[in-house]
């Protein structure tokens, strides 16, 4: 299980770790300095949420565990573990088509509107660590 105890980590390849699904209770940090950014984390059961200096990144229902999350210019990659099936949220560039890869497998172009978030559903009943990969 690939939890993160400490909810928010910085690895050491730049990229970060954060969530917990097996909480109880809801937990948070903020205030989390990487990179010169400032990001706060909610996580527990049933939801895990990450905003970078007051900005929305990544929400996902149920909650989830990420590993080695990088944003680039061109999107996001990440792998990501949680007790159930997850709808995952991401924010992104607004009015951007980007194509969703889980797996390596292209599960289609999506589009993101004004608010720059894009969704998708992805299986993790049961599948261990999902890498998953958006990119523009």
């Amino acid at each position: 299980m690939a939890v993160v105890k400490e909810l928010l980590r910085a690895e050491n390849d730049g990229s970060i770790s954060f969530g917990n699904y097996s909480l109880k209770e809801k937990a948070k940090l903020e205030d989390f300095e990487h990179a010169g950014d400032l990001y706060k984390v909610k996580t527990f059961g049933t939801m895990t949420k990450l905003e970078k200096n007051g900005m929305f990144v990544y929400e996902s229902v149920p909650g989830t565990s990420v590993t080695e999350f990088k944003e680039t210019e061109s999107g996001v990659d990440f792998l990501v573990e949680g007790a159930e099936d997850a709808q995952i949220t991401i924010g992104l560039k607004e009015d951007t088509e980007y194509e969703v890869f889980v797996e390596g497998k292209s599960v289609g172009k999506m589009s993101t509107g004004v608010s720059g978030k894009l969704s998708v559903s992805v299986e993790l009943a049961d599948a261990g660590e999902v890498a998953v990969k958006v990119v523009e």
